[in-house]
């Protein structure tokens, strides 16, 4: 026996306790856990929907050991938070999808699927099955997609004309908050200001590095060429796009020079130190001699290496591992500048943006896997002095680096999560064209346009189809209570406009411009974004719809 239960064996001898208090224990089945399950569904959802549009409000996130982080990004509110229900760790996964997918409409994703799961349990309640529920969600799913591609405008995507690109990218930040430092002496007020006060630099800023790096044949961007750095201080009107690399290292000896013009760079992942037997080995030093004797290997073996290198005309070496200081000072001496313990993928990236090839040992190094750069720099910061390198005028300049400056580190990061957003949304165009308008223009045209679709279905499924109109509903009525206004009138003004005028474009003036024409605004948004909000909302949904019950590996029948 046990203060928990006796102590029982099953027919492999195996052990298992049969808890005192089993016979008390209910477990929820059928409506009852579904309820359950929605009801956890929108917890989470209720969470994100004030943090939504324009005017949404920030969280504040604070872990265990006590790191603060302020965001009203979606993804990465979910991500914080710890999350122990099933389900409400569905609508996590729901929102890290459509950020791995898209980049945008993390926070939209999951108020859609709120909405839809809060619709689905008034029509349990009146006896539809949850099935038919679902089957009648997919249904105006599609008709709902077909709807946007309807109202979908085509949008200008030109290396030599990026305005369109960078008014888009400036609807992505317009939601995004950060803090700026504005106090000099000890007392310091941080004022939380908009990031469109100085965003229209950060879209041009997000527009240049894809234009960069974009393959306009394949209609495709890698990411991988496009690195974001960040470092602490200065405003956060100091971010810059950098045509080639940044790496959080300096030069490896304080005396060698701060700038290398014509950089021929030596790109190793070998360090410089003499070769170690493989297996294991016992060295014996028993005399002065032995001693020198070593001491002199190791000076020839430094010396060859720092020649082989010379050999190839080489004037700044990359290296993978760390160097002693002998062999720093010999680097110095030989005027061979040097940068040291620089990380894998920093390595792979430089290799990229120079053209250079990574030689694992000293003996293949030659001068055509060199790497080109027309300068390597070391720029210091503040008071505190710290160094970064940049490496400009690259060979191949589609490998860029964005360079992040902010007064403190809740800043930097949400400046770093917004840059993001951006730059998703400009390779969403890339791929795709094809824009609608943001605002909630297009959840209310979509709307409309499913609940034409219901009235033709005579089906028990008609119900779901009108409740799915009903909860795209919810975004445009999220981002008018978020704005200050009446969201009910609001929407019910802007809904019977479009039916009235036949406008698309109509959408919800939350900032007060004086116009809901949301073409006019230039609030735009991606079509693939948009479409795989409400894909995988509706996919979720029906997911969650079909549980109706729970089992852990520990439960027994």
């Amino acid at each position: 026996m046990t203060a928990l239960g006796s102590v029982a064996f099953d027919e492999f001898g195996r052990p298992f306790i049969i808890l005192k208090d089993q016979d008390k224990q209910t477990r929820l089945v059928g409506l009852e856990a579904q309820k359950s399950h929605i009801l956890a569904a929108k917890s989470v959802a209720g969470i994100l929907r004030t943090s939504l549009g324009p005017k949404g409000l920030d969280k504040m996130l604070v872990s265990p050991d006590g790191e603060v982080m302020v965001t009203n990004d979606g993804a990465t509110i979910l991500q914080q938070m710890d999350v122990e229900h099933q389900i409400a760790r569905l609508l996590v996964q729901l929102s890290k999808s459509q950020d791995d997918e898209i980049g945008d409409g993390t926070t939209g994703v999951v108020v859609l699927a709120g909405a839809l799961l809060e619709q689905a349990e008034q029509l349990l309640d009146r006896g539809i099955h949850p099935i038919r529920v679902a089957d009648g969600y997919e249904m105006a799913a599609q008709a709902a997609c077909a709807r946007l591609d309807e109202i979908a405008d085509d949008f200008p995507v030109d290396l030599e004309a990026p305005e369109p690109l960078i008014q888009t990218a400036m609807t992505t930040l317009g939601s995004k908050i950060v803090n700026k430092c504005h106090r000099q002496m000890a007392e310091i007020a941080v004022n939380a200001i908009l990031v469109n006060k100085c965003h229209r630099q950060m879209a041009e800023i997000a527009v240049n590095a894809i234009l960069s790096v974009a393959d306009m044949k394949r209609r495709d961007v890698d990411f991988e060429l496009i690195k974001i750095e960040t470092k602490v201080g200065g405003s956060l009107e100091d971010t810059m796009l950098v045509k080639g690399v940044i790496i959080n290292k300096d030069f490896s000896h304080p005396q060698m020079p701060k700038e290398v013009k014509d950089a021929k760079l030596a790109i190793l992942t070998c360090p410089f130190e003499p070769p170690k037997p493989k297996t294991k080995h016992k060295l014996d030093i028993t005399c002065v001699e032995d001693y020198r004797k070593l001491r002199e290997y190791e000076q020839e073996q430094f010396e060859g290496m720092v020649q082989q290198v010379k050999d190839t005309g080489a004037n700044l070496v990359i290296c993978q591992w760390g160097f002693d200081d002998e062999a720093n000072h010999l680097l110095l001496q030989k005027k061979l500048p040097a940068v040291r313990w620089v990380g894998g993928p920093e390595i792979e990236l430089i290799a990229i943006a120079t053209g250079g090839r990574i030689v694992p040992r000293f003996s293949e190094l030659t001068a055509e896997k060199l790497g080109n750069a027309g300068i390597v720099r070391e720029i210091t910061f503040g008071t505190t002095k710290d160094r970064m390198l940049v490496i400009e005028d690259c060979k191949d300049s589609r490998a860029v680096t964005i360079f992040i400056r902010g007064a403190n580190r809740m800043i930097v990061d949400e400046a770093k999560r917004s840059l993001h957003d951006a730059l998703c949304v400009v390779r969403n165009l890339v791929k795709d064209s094809r824009i609608v308008y943001g605002g909630g223009a297009s959840e209310i045209a979509c709307a409309l346009a499913v609940s034409k679709c219901a009235n033709k279905i005579s089906t028990l499924e008609q119900y779901a189809v009108r409740a799915f109109g009903d909860a795209l509903e919810s975004i445009p009525m999220a981002l008018a209570e978020n704005a200050g206004m009446a969201p009910t009138q609001t929407v019910a003004e802007v809904k019977s406009r479009q039916l009235k005028e036949e406008n698309a474009h109509l959408g919800i003036d939350c900032m007060a411009n004086g116009t809901n024409d949301m073409k006019q605004q230039h609030v735009i948004e991606t079509l693939l974004s948009k479409k795989q909000q409400i894909m995988l909302a509706t996919q979720v949904v029906r997911m969650i719809l079909k549980i109706d019950d729970v089992r852990t590996p520990t439960d027994r029948i």
